[in-house]
Formats: structure tokens, C-alpha cells, sequence
């Protein structure tokens, strides 16, 4: 049966088709599936697979993934595709329309550290394998500005460089977010390239209707898939950046970086 693309899904069938699994992808840290319902390409991940973590509650990552995609609705800037819980062959989980990236593109990259490319945003430094100087380096564009605005609303504790999908239309999706909305500040991510720049005008427009959206219909949501804890964490978040009209610096005790930062 031939694939069909993102755009072509037809959503509602999508959480009722069967699911069909294709295959594993055995890098990820849980259980994650690759799968087909009637011909659109899906990753699975069931609760069951979800391995134990010392700062978020068990079981619980399906339904922060789900919640990130919300999130991303309500931003309006297409940053999460489309997430969903359904059952499935290993049980109760988490479905996301596959996203195909562009080998082509690399939106986060690690280059010699006098190699900065113009138009290239510079993060830190380290040692590579051959303890040469490499700088860790990501695009200075729009679309990841848009990702980094929606990593800090959504307390991201895991964008990686590999987290980043590039598509050959251009378009950025981020994925990979069970690690999300944690009461506490918990953001490690490679898109620090922007600390301390303010805001432009349309990302205080997409914090804005997360932020009374939060008091309405995303709130409601929210509310059915994370403690109202973590929901009131979140709008404190957006009250936050409202405030500072910024990109905040790194804080607490935990790295800045998720490691490895692909």
C-alpha cells in the first residue's frame, strides 16, 4: 500500500484504522514504533515501553507529547505535527504522523570553531573524539526562533539536535517531547543561540493567544492530560515571557544542553 503524505491525512480516520507496525526505531530511549494506518505513516509509542525516570511521573509521557502538540496548535505556528492517544498492538499510546526530514538540511550542526557559517548562530564550545575545538552551532532562522518561543512555554527538558525535523519545503517540526511541563524550570535545549534578544511582535502574538487560550479551550484540554499543577506552571511560564519580552538565560542546576545534543 503506498504511503500518503502529512498533508493528505485524512485525521479522522486516523484514530480509529487499524495500526499496522512496520518497524523499531532502536535509538530512541522508549519504545517507539514505526507504523502505517491505512497508508499514513505513523510512530507509535505505547505507555507500556515508557522507561522509568527519576524527575517525571511514571506513564505519563504519551500524554505530555499529546499535550505538546496542543500547545503547538494554540501557537499556530505548525511547530508539533499532528499527536494523538488511541490504542494500539503493545496497548494505550501515543501516535504522531511521521514527518519525512531532508538529509539535505541540517538546522543544529557542530563545526570547527573558526567555521561559524554567516547566518549561523554559535551556542558553545567543546572537544570532539580528536580533542579539536568545535563549536555547536544552529540556523538563525524564523521557524527556530518559533521552536525555541514554544520550548520555553512547554518547559522542553530534551531538544536535542536530533529532535529537529527539516523538510525539503523548508518548514522546521519538532518532536520527541514526553519530557515536557514539568513544574519545575527544567528547559535544556540546543537553541540558545537568541539568549537575552527580545521578542518580535509575532512571537509576543503567539505567546498572547497561548496565554488566553490557557483560560479557555487549551486550558480545558491541558487539564485532561497533565496535573493542575503543571497546567498553572504553564501559565505562569507565559506570564513570564509576557514580562521579560525575551529569551531567558539558562538557570538552575541541571545542564543548559541536553547531552548528547543529537
Amino acid at each position: 500500500m503506498s504511503e500518503v503524505s502529512t498533508g493528505e491525512a485524512d485525521v479522522g480516520r486516523l484514530a480509529d484504522g487499524e495500526l499496522e507496525l512496520v518497524g523499531r526505531i532502536r535509538q530512541a530511549s522508549n519504545a517507539t514504533f514505526v507504523g502505517r494506518i491505512e497508508g499514513v505513516r505513523v510512530v507509535y509509542k505505547p505507555v507500556a515501553g515508557e522507561r522509568p525516570l527519576w524527575d517525571f511521573p511514571d506513564g505519563t509521557l504519551a500524554r505530555r507529547e499529546v499535550a505538546a502538540h496542543a500547545l503547538s496548535e494554540s501557537f499556530g505556528w505548525d511547530v508539533v505535527p499532528r499527536t494523538w492517544l488511541r490504542d494500539g498492538p503493545l496497548g494505550h499510546g501515543m501516535v504522531q504522523v511521521w514527518c519525512e526530514p531532508d538529509p539535505a538540511q541540517d538546522p543544529v550542526d557542530l563545526v570547527p570553531a573558526d567555521a561559524v557559517p554567516e547566518g549561523w548562530l554559535h551556542v558553545f564550545d567543546g572537544l570532539d573524539a580528536d580533542d579539536r575545538i568545535v563549536s555547536l552551532i544552529h540556523e538563525d532562522s524564523a521557524a527556530l526562533r518559533r521552536m525555541a518561543v514554544f520550548d520555553i512555554v512547554a518547559n522542553n527538558a530534551d531538544r536535542k539536535g536530533g529532535h529537529i525535523l527539516p523538510t525539503a519545503a523548508g518548514h522546521r517540526y519538532g518532536v520527541d517531547h514526553g519530557l515536557t511541563f514539568h513544574t519545575e524550570h527544567k528547559l535544556r535545549t540546543v537553541l540558545w543561540g537568541w539568549l537575552g534578544k527580545g521578542l518580535d511582535p509575532d512571537e509576543v502574538a503567539g505567546v498572547e493567544r497561548v496565554r488566553a487560550s490557557l483560560a479557555g479551550d487549551l486550558g480545558a484540554l491541558l487539564g485532561e492530560l497533565l496535573t493542575p499543577e503543571e497546567v498553572e506552571a504553564t501559565v505562569q511560564r507565559c506570564d513570564a515571557l509576557l514580562a521579560q519580552a525575551h529569551f531567558p538565560a539558562p538557570s538552575g542546576e541541571m545542564p543548559a544542553v541536553p547531552w548528547p545534543p543529537f
